[in-house]
């Protein structure tokens, strides 16, 4: 069986012709994060092998490499290497969780580690598949973590600043050897949405 690959590749949506191919590789398959365009840089992100960052062209549909991940690993890791959440680009930075739990940032032009904290994953420290799912609202990012935590932060340079933190839901799924939540929140009306293997929640925002 050949190795699963993370080709990033952009075709023309009219004929479906081939305008550029970046060539990748994804260990296992792990690539479950969103590909994410900041201007003209396209991150993409994986468990096993980590970054890649592209800067597209302004003249024509191409593509060139600027940073990559040197490492294929779970646990040595320098960049981000994620697991199902994605990440979030915003100023120049890149915000997202690593594959032990390691919520980081990253300048987007180099990868560069800028900051890390496990205070919205795991709590205080390295856990296989650790994870939070970031969506910004706002100046403010909502984190849900895999502890059923909702959590109210700013993300910035500076650092991870908690402002609030709701118990929404128990962890039940118990796949990874421990119980975690790993089911994406929805948020609508002032609400968010959140579920379990047992039950489905809904909690006001409105406050």
């Amino acid at each position: 069986m050949a190795a699963p690959r993370l080709d990033q590749s952009r075709l023309d949506p009219e004929t479906g012709a081939l305008y550029w191919s970046e060539p990748g590789k994804a260990q296992s398959g792990m690539t479950i994060a969103t590909p994410r365009q900041l201007g003209d840089l396209l991150y993409v992100s994986s468990f096993y092998n980590g970054s890649v960052m592209l800067r597209l062209a302004a003249d024509k549909p191409a593509a060139t490499k600027i940073w990559q991940s040197a490492k294929v690993s779970e646990r040595d890791t320098t960049e981000l290497h994620t697991v199902m959440s994605t990440p979030f680009l915003e100023d120049g930075y890149i915000y997202g969780t690593c594959s032990y739990g390691q919520l980081r940032c990253l300048k987007a032009e180099t990868g560069e580690r800028v900051w890390e904290t496990f205070a919205a994953t795991t709590g205080d420290k390295p856990v296989r598949w650790g994870n939070a799912f970031l969506v910004k609202n706002g100046d403010r990012f909502f984190l849900f973590n895999e502890k059923g935590d909702l959590i109210i932060a700013k993300l910035s340079p500076a650092g991870y600043e908690e402002i609030s933190r709701a118990h929404l839901l128990a962890p039940t799924n118990t796949d990874p050897g421990r119980s975690v939540v790993w089911s994406h929140p929805a948020f609508a009306n002032r609400c968010v949405y959140a579920r379990n293997d047992r039950e489905i929640v809904c909690a006001s925002l409105a406050k």
